[in-house]
């Protein structure tokens, strides 16, 4: 069976929400890479890239833990 890739906030990598290490963790790059993206974009658009991390936040789902 294959299995089906679904987009999760990170548990182990996360700085604020872990919105940019899940969304690292989901294309397979590495999150640092996936900050400095988010901070260029978020000066570039003089703010407003906070809201759509606001949103993610509350949109993306936080990642189970298999273990507890």
């Amino acid at each position: 069976m294959t299995e089906i890739k679904r987009l999760y906030r990170s548990n182990g990598d996360r700085m604020i929400a872990g919105v940019c290490a899940g969304i690292a963790e989901y294309f397979a790059l590495d999150p640092t890479l996936v900050r400095i993206g988010y901070i260029v974009l978020c000066l570039c658009t003089a703010f407003t890239a906070m809201v759509a991390y606001l949103v993610l936040w509350i949109v993306i789902p936080q990642r189970k833990n298999l273990y507890p």
